[in-house]
């Protein structure tokens, strides 16, 4: 991503999995927005808590 100054931003996006993502379900989540949404991947991981959005979207409901 370029920023409006010039200046070149690279976010290792694996590295990022390995910090924050708990489970399959929350790695799944993060790949999404990667490919479908870069722009908001980008600002969450930048300006937001990425564990607490991973959290909000992502709830293991067991099977009965």
């Amino acid at each position: 991503m370029r920023l409006n100054d010039g200046t070149l931003l690279s976010i290792d996006c694996t590295a990022v999995e390995n910090e924050v993502a708990n489970s399959m379900y929350q790695r799944s989540e993060l790949d999404w927005l990667i490919y479908n949404n870069p722009l908001a991947y980008a600002e969450l991981i930048l300006n937001g808590e990425p564990e607490l959005y991973l959290k909000t979207v992502t709830k293991i409901v067991p099977l009965d």
